[in-house]
């Protein structure tokens, strides 16, 4: 069945349980993307023209029911002769393994569950449906603590088909003494079946148990239940009367309608005075689970062909009874009735010893077979299915389920648990938060929105980081946070200038930026210092980007050297080593300077100037004849007179 697609829509993937009457299956919608519960009739009820009849009529009439405790019914049909109903995927467990698991629940907690309960009968019986299997199995309980009620397959509406029917349909441990009996059912059925699911879930025991099924319904038209409060002895008075109210073995003495019930209920979780004789007071009285106990098909235990099922009455504190009739024959006629059916049982079943199907729920694999055999069944074959809350390698669900009669040396079939269903984290980078959302639950996990965080690779407002991370196997129904980015982390550039090179590197690298330097000369900055920087302090800058530091190298300004008394060769060769340009005047001197000789410079040795700066220098051409005296003038030659005259040249000495 795993991989089969019905109706070109509904592809099935997994089985989930297996009932008395059907199996259903975990599918996915492949129209609208999304998980849901298939439920597929046995092929031995299939085959039967007059319950595929009821099936269409009733199937259709529970799609009608809209309730947040119902579960969902959203289609149903016929696929190459196979029915099947397709409904909403309920993650959560059934109230009967909560019971097997931890045993009596909190009072409270039972009243809670039955007025929502109460809720989801109160739609159904106000258009004429009947539930006819309230049982734990069929009640799922959410994780948000609310239940809904699931399994209206067998639910027959009104008029729907003929008004007496030869077969019970139901779950013996749960089923109304004129259920039993193959009576006409009416809504006060599924009011005593509820009782019957509330005393377990207050007691941890159900009212009524035996060997077979059929003893069980005896007991549910002959005995009276032990009061829950003779097993737990904390039990409410109030929510003990609720019960055995609602479990009267004469239909007319429950409560008149399950809204009556829920506000009996209500009145107890309130707080408010209880009592169960007047009317007048409110009386007080996914994932989809495997079906442990399933619905079965039995013969009536005892009843009247002709019986005309009578109005529904409120019962009342002034209401007389007649005076009881002996019970005895009808005990008499019960136990001929339920020798004969065991009788034919056996032979039907080829003079095998008839007997009913243990329980080996939560067993593990061995021990389930050796419990079975023993008992006398031969195991079959056994399917792994996920489970939310059966341990890897112990026992699901059987099929027939546990407690059906079946003759020995039947052949079981065990569903085995593989654990807890795990399913891989979706990538949800790059996605808004509505499409990381609908991504995750896609597969069946809980999506939270954590706190925005900075990305500077991630577009603002898609995700840029989940936990746990895309690909990691977790548990269905797991929760996974993602964030979205907010953009780029910006924060604002400290001011360095002036700083060491170290001092500024420590100072920016704390705020988050990277270093880049330069080195730059600089009169007024100390060389090593920072002499200015980019961005400048105070500009906003993404976090892990690049601040460019200018680094003095000190300052450039030279000592001009003494050039005096140099020739001028020499003067010119010293001004041009030391990075000075170099120019000349020459001028007659009546010093001791030789001619060709520096007598005076300009800047003066020892001042500070810049590279590339001209010193002046005044170079001797001789002695200043103007000034010298003869002692023979008349001696004194014409031609050897010269008129004192200056001369200047000029020479540049360029510094690239």
């Amino acid at each position: 069945m795993v991989g089969r697609v019905f109706n070109n829509r509904y592809q099935i993937t997994e089985r989930i349980g297996i009932g008395g009457m059907a199996e259903v299956y975990r599918a996915q919608d492949r129209v609208l993307g999304r998980l849901v519960a298939v439920k597929i009739m046995l092929p031995q009820y299939a085959a039967d023209p007059e319950f595929t009849h009821r099936f269409r009529q009733e199937a259709a009439s529970a799609a009608n029911l809209q309730s947040p405790y119902i579960v969902n019914v959203y289609d149903w049909g016929q696929d190459e002769g196979t029915y099947y109903i397709v409904m909403e995927y309920v993650r959560g467990s059934d109230l009967k393994t909560a019971i097997q698991q931890r045993g009596a629940i909190n009072q409270r907690k039972v009243a809670e569950i039955g007025a929502q309960v109460c809720k989801a009968l109160t739609v159904a019986h106000n258009q004429d449906i009947i539930h006819r299997d309230i049982k734990p199995q069929n009640i799922m309980v959410q994780p948000d603590g609310n239940v809904k009620v699931m399994d209206f397959g067998i639910a027959r509406a009104k008029n729907s088909v003929k008004s007496q029917t030869s077969q019970v349909l139901g779950t013996a441990h749960y089923i109304s003494p004129e259920q039993a009996q193959g009576k006409e059912l009416t809504a006060a059925s599924d009011i005593y079946s509820l009782g019957v699911v509330m005393y377990e879930a207050a007691t941890g025991k159900l009212p009524f148990d035996g060997p077979d099924a059929v003893s069980v319904a005896m007991k549910q038209v002959q005995e009276q239940p032990v009061p829950p409060s003779q097993i737990k002895p904390d039990i409410d008075p109030g929510l003990e009367a609720i019960i055995m109210r609602a479990m009267e073995k004469d239909p007319h003495q429950r409560f008149a309608t399950a809204n009556d019930m829920k506000n009996a209920l209500n009145d107890f979780l309130a707080g408010r005075p209880v009592n169960v004789n007047d009317d007048a007071t409110h009386v007080m009285g996914g994932y989809m689970p495997p079906m442990v106990e399933g619905t079965s098909v039995m013969p009536p235990v005892a009843g009247d062909a002709a019986h005309t099922p009578q109005q529904h009455t409120a019962y009342r504190s002034s209401d007389t009874k007649e005076p009881q009739k002996s019970r005895k024959p009808l005990y008499i006629a019960l136990a001929v009735i339920a020798l004969a059916v065991i009788a034919i049982l056996a032979f039907a079943l080829g003079g095998n010893q008839a007997g009913t199907v243990p329980n080996v729920t939560g067993q593990t694999l061995e021990q389930a077979e050796a419990t079975l055999e023993q008992a006398g069944y031969t195991v079959g074959t056994t399917t792994e299915v996920f489970d939310q809350n059966v341990p890897s390698g112990s026992v699901v669900s059987t099929d027939p389920a546990a407690g059906t009669p079946a003759a020995q040396g039947t052949t079981v079939n065990l569903t085995v648990s593989k654990g807890k269903d795990q399913v891989q984290v979706p990538d949800l980078s790059g996605m808004t938060a509505d499409q990381a959302k609908a991504a995750l639950q896609k597969v069946g996990l809980t999506a939270v929105q954590g706190d925005p965080k900075h990305s500077s690779s991630v577009a603002e407002g898609k995700v840029c980081e989940q936990d746990p991370a895309s690909g990691t196997a977790v548990d269905a129904n797991s929760t996974v946070t993602f964030h979205l980015s907010s953009g780029p982390e910006t924060t604002s550039v400290p001011d360095v200038t002036g700083m060491s090179e170290s001092q500024a590197t420590s100072a920016l690298q704390s705020a988050g930026f990277t270093v880049s330097t330069s080195t730059q000369a600089s009169d007024s900055v100390a060389k090593g210092n920072v002499i200015s920087q980019n961005p400048k302090s105070g500009a906003k800058a993404q976090a892990g980007s690049k601040v460019t530091i200018v680094i003095s190298s000190g300052s450039e300004s030279k000592s001009v050297p003494d050039l005096t008394g140099l020739s001028q060769s020499d003067a010119e060769n010293q001004a041009d080593s030391a990075g000075f340009n170099f120019s000349v005047t020459s001028t007659e001197s009546s010093s001791t300077v030789a001619k060709g000789y520096v007598i005076r410079q300009s800047p003066s040795a020892g001042k500070s100037a810049k590279p590339g700066t001209t010193i002046g220098v005044v170079v001797s051409s001789g002695p200043d004849k103007s000034s010298s005296t003869t002692s023979d003038s008349s001696s004194s030659k014409s031609d050897d007179s010269t008129s004192s005259s200056s001369t200047s040249s000029s020479k540049s000495s360029n510094d690239d």
